[in-house]
Formats: C-alpha cells, sequence, structure tokens
C-alpha cells in the first residue's frame, strides 16, 4: 500500500534520531560525570575518585553500543532517568511540559489555518488584485519577521501600550493569546502562499472551466472544488507545521514565561541537565513523527487521486 510505503522509513528516523540524541554529550564535549556531581555537590574540580565511582554507576565504564541499548531500553520502557537539577524522575515533568506546548502549537495551527487558508483562496479568486496583494504583502511580511522580533512587538502593542492581554504566565484563556498568536504568524503566510498558489492552478484546470460552464456559481466553484483540491497540498505539511511549531517554540515560550517544552530545553540546555535534554528532543522526534504520520493519513483523505493508488 501506497500509505504504508510512505510511512516505512519513519521508524528508521526515529532510531537514527534517538542514536545521535544518546551521542549528544560527546559530540558536544560534555562531561557527563562532572555535570552530574556539579548537580549534587556543586564541586569546581569533582574528587577523582568520586567521580570515578559515579562514572560506574552510570555505567559509563561499559562499551558505547552497552550504553545505548541500556539507555534505549530504558526509553521505551517510559524510564527516562533522573534530571540533574531537581533529581526527580524526567518523564512527569516531560508530560507536563509537552502537554502545555501541544496545546499552545494546537491552538497556532488551528489559528493558522483559520487565517491563512481562506485569505490564500481568496486571494487566487482575483490574481493582481487588492485582495491578492494584500494577502501577498502580508504573507512575505509573515515570513520575513521571526518569533523574537514579533513577540516583544505584540507584547508592547497589546499588553503594554493597550493593556488588554497579558504578557507573561500561563493558566487562562488569555495568556494563550500572544504566544499563540506569535507563533502562528509563520505558518499562517506559509498558508497562505500556498493556498494562494495551489488554488490559483486548480482554478484553470479543465474539470473547474466545465463546472462553470454548468452554471455552478464562483462560491461553490472556488470553496467546493478549487479549494478543496488545493487543502491536499496544505495538509501534506500540516505534520510538518506541527513539529517545526513544537520544536521551535523556544524563543516564544522563554519570552511569554510558558511552562512548555520549549522552555524545558531551553532550561535544560543552561543547566546541562542531560537526562531532561535528551528526553525533550528524543519527544520532539515521536511528535514529528506521529503528526507526518497523521498529516499523510488526511492527505489520502482528501486527495482521491492518492486514496485510488492506496486501494489499487
Amino acid at each position: 500500500m501506497l500509505l504504508l510505503r510512505r510511512l516505512l522509513p519513519l521508524p528508521a528516523v526515529v532510531l537514527g534520531a534517538a542514536v545521535l540524541i544518546f551521542l549528544l554529550p560527546r559530540l558536544a564535549g560534555v562531561d557527563t560525570v562532572r555535570a552530574v556531581l556539579r548537580s549534587r555537590v556543586a564541586e569546581a574540580e569533582p574528587d577523582p575518585a568520586v567521580a570515578a565511582r559515579v562514572a560506574v554507576e552510570l555505567g559509563l565504564d561499559r562499551p558505547l553500543s552497552e550504553q545505548f541499548l541500556r539507555w534505549l531500553g530504558h526509553v521505551l520502557t517510559g524510564d527516562l532517568g533522573l534530571s540533574y537539577a531537581s533529581r526527580t524522575p524526567v518523564a512527569p515533568q516531560l508530560a507536563s511540559a509537552l502537554g502545555v506546548s501541544a496545546v499552545l502549537t494546537a491552538l497556532a495551527l488551528a489559528l493558522a489555518a483559520a487565517i491563512g487558508i481562506p485569505a490564500g483562496v481568496h486571494a487566487a479568486r482575483r490574481p493582481g488584485g487588492l485582495v491578492d496583494r494584500v494577502v501577498t504583502g502580508a504573507s512575505v511580511l509573515g515570513v520575513a519577521v521571526p518569533d523574537f522580533i514579533l513577540a516583544p512587538v505584540l507584547v508592547l502593542l497589546l499588553a503594554v501600550a493597550v493593556p488588554l492581554l497579558p504578557a507573561l504566565g500561563w493558566g487562562s484563556p488569555a495568556h494563550v493569546v500572544l504566544p499563540a498568536l506569535t507563533l502562528a504568524a509563520f505558518p499562517a503566510a506559509l498558508a497562505a502562499q500556498l493556498t494562494r498558489a495551489e488554488t490559483a492552478d486548480v482554478l484553470t484546470r479543465q474539470h473547474i472551466v466545465l463546472a462553470r460552464a454548468k452554471g455552478l456559481t464562483d462560491g461553490v466553484v472556488l470553496w467546493r472544488h478549487g479549494a478543496r483540491l488545493a487543502l491536499t497540498a496544505v495538509t501534506s505539511l500540516s505534520g510538518m507545521f506541527f513539529a517545526g511549531l513544537l520544536s521551535g517554540a523556544v524563543v516564544v515560550e522563554v519570552v511569554f514565561a510558558v511552562p512548555g517544552l520549549g522552555r524545558l530545553l531551553d532550561d535544560s540546555v543552561i543547566g546541562q541537565d542531560l537526562p531532561m535534554l535528551q528526553a525533550g528532543l528524543l519527544a520532539v522526534v515521536v511528535v514529528a513523527v506521529l503528526a507526518s504520520m497523521a498529516a499523510e493519513a488526511l492527505q489520502l483523505a482528501l486527495d482521491p487521486v492518492a486514496r485510488t493508488a492506496v486501494q489499487a
């Protein structure tokens, strides 16, 4: 089946990412034993005897392949280790942060679709018209302005100059608005550009011309025929958008003090909390793979040509 052929490489992607994440401390030149001892006793230069004993406790005296298989076995059973910073299990902290980021990312993606797709469809209705020029200019701006610039601007406009929304924190619907708007800007701009291009192309195809010749209104032709086919291209990128927003929310979550995965990863890097960092990165990879699988299935549901190929 076409779907299975598309999804077949994904387990290998996860395994390859797991290998790189496991090797991350060595690739970055981080001394794992020193990081552990600093988190426990805050000594700049740990005692060599103590360091040797900790290395044995962590299994660092064993072959690298054995260390990896042991680490992978723990991960597969849900044991993500203890945080160097808090000396508490990583899994509950990661689950809490991942839940916050998933909610924020899903809202941002829904907002991006609600803005970008209709804007792209209306822009394609009259190429070169006023709506098309406005949407094109806004989408270029949305792609060009990075999150670390857009976030402070939104804070100044909507939380300081006009105090409509809280600038920091998490816990109420009002706290979600600014970070969701910031995260939604880039995918909304891309969705508008892609939808506009695909819809404009679809509207020139023979079956659309035939539908108009049968007397169907422009609205029916545009939304039922043109936009529906154009959405398959946007859907194919939705998994990438979701994974990109989830992993790229570091700046947004730090600026707005959102206790999500991005802020957790940022704190882990600063504190050299290797178990937390490795678990967070692995979570991003797994979510990216799951989002890709969901996007493939949704694309097949919307695309009759691909669905026919699967059934064949």
